[in-house]
């Protein structure tokens, strides 16, 4: 197997460990009472962020070459993850789980460890890359699209695959057993996890190379907050951790939100394809961000990169908005879909092109302390902030209720979710007027 091959494997499962459990874990989580703890499950990837990251680059920069780094990262994550699964396996299908203080610990653990492996896997990448001559620019995207694509191929495992009863099969029909409700989403992703761990160690070496000394305030990415001394550059970051506050509230929310519809008293809507298919449906989510961003270097070069931001934050609105007027059955399902395909635009069309934005503004010597800023602003800050809102309006207006199905009591989420959704979609409105009048980036 070729390098840009290997490096591509290497990819698909980084994703795929992930794809396991983030848009579906909300629905087991109700049924082991945790279910008013869902914000924070999401915020806690928004907290680890703030900080690992940086402590592992600090490490991989120093002590350990990176590839072995990510390899003992993700043995971490994935042994802590098998925990969760296991206390699940405990406490049953449908059941409280008796110790949820541990199972919240055990989890934070894994993802404390899971949230470094990505920028580790991408400095594994283009390290290999470098090292064997390849494009990086060139070289490198069509390695990371296998990533999305194993984030989407465990989305579809764990939404059609079934264990009852000692017997493993795959079906699309409403079964309570699939993995995306219950424990088993856990141990796929622990699992792909301790895979890539072996996988990691046979990857090419990555050496360490001496470097300069550096501040400690230039080690943690802080030298970059002098940038908030510009108008401009101050105004972007604030609207990057405000539209940041949107990144995580539909793969914690919008999982339960079609699932309920599983408990509607319209035997119609109660079966349909939707109904019992959420973590298929939200994977077309998936399947736009890679599309879109190949889409990216046009719109750029076409309308320039406050036009490509706009379009990112109205599409959010409408990513909001359809899912307020959708329903499980046709035509309404058509909004359940056209949300998941302008998902692509709402979220790549920010962070990647935001990315581009602080490369271009920024001098050479805090060009990767500024984008670990960008991302701490928008996946960690107002990821974080923005979970924990959203999870206090969805418990305002909504709650977990047992419906009898099949002769089993089942969990959902109910209640005026509509409300909700629009309360998210007018945030979303009133940050992108508000950036569409206040920020001006100049010609460039």
């Amino acid at each position: 197997m070729n390098l840009k091959s290997r490096l591509a494997v290497m990819n698909f499962f980084e994703f795929a460990v992930w794809g396991a459990y983030l848009t579906c874990m909300s629905n087991y989580l109700g049924s082991a009472g945790l279910g008013d703890m869902i914000p924070w499950f999401y915020a806690i990837q928004g907290i680890v962020s703030i900080f690992m990251p940086t402590i592992m680059g600090i490490i991989a920069d120093k002590y350990v070459q990176p590839q072995r780094l990510l390899g003992i990262s993700h043995l971490l994550a994935g042994a802590a993850m098998l925990f969760c699964w296991w206390m699940g396996v405990e406490a049953g299908i449908g059941n409280e789980l008796p110790n949820k203080s541990l199972f919240v610990a055990m989890y934070t653990v894994s993802v404390a460890f899971f949230m470094p492996t990505i920028a580790l896997s991408n400095t594994v990448a283009f390290s290999a890359l470098k090292k064997n001559g390849f494009d990086t620019v060139k070289d490198f995207p069509p390695i990371r699209v296998l990533g999305t694509v194993g984030f989407i191929a465990t989305m579809w495992f764990v939404n059609c695959a079934v264990w009852q009863d000692g017997s493993f099969f795959f079906t699309l029909q409403e079964n309570s057993y699939k993995f995306q409700y219950t424990y088993m989403q856990f141990f796929v992703s622990g699992v792909l996890s301790i895979l890539l761990c072996a996988y990691c160690f046979t990857l090419p070496e990555c050496r360490l190379e001496e470097k300069r000394e550096v501040s400690l305030l230039e080690s943690l990415g802080l030298s970059a907050f002098k940038l908030f001394k510009t108008k401009k550059m101050a105004l972007f970051f604030i609207f990057s951790a405000l539209l940041g506050m949107c990144l995580q509230v539909t793969n914690g929310y919008a999982g339960p939100f079609i699932t309920s519809f599983k408990g509607s008293a319209d035997a119609a809507v109660a079966t349909s394809f939707a109904a019992n298919n959420a973590t298929l449906l939200t994977s077309i989510s998936q399947v736009s961000e890679a599309l879109c961003i190949l889409m990216i270097p046009f719109f750029l070069k076409r309308f320039g990169i406050k036009t490509v931001m706009l379009m990112s934050m109205f599409a959010w609105v409408f990513r909001f908005g359809f899912f307020g007027i959708g329903s499980p059955t046709m035509p309404g399902v058509l909004m359940f879909i056209l949300s998941c395909i302008v998902y692509g635009v709402a979220f790549d069309f920010f962070n990647v092109s935001g990315g581009i934005f602080v490369d271009q503004e920024c001098e050479p010597s805090i060009k990767a302390s500024a984008q670990g800023l960008f991302m701490m602003m928008t996946n960690g800050l107002g990821a974080t902030i923005g979970t924990l809102a959203a999870g206090e309006i969805v418990n305002s207006y909504c709650s977990w209720q047992n419906v009898m199905i099949n002769g089993q009591s089942q969990s959902f989420l109910v209640g005026d979710w509509q409300t909700c959704w629009f309360i998210f979609a007018g945030f979303a409105l009133v940050v992108g007027v508000s950036f569409a009048l206040l920020f001006n980036p100049g010609k460039k």
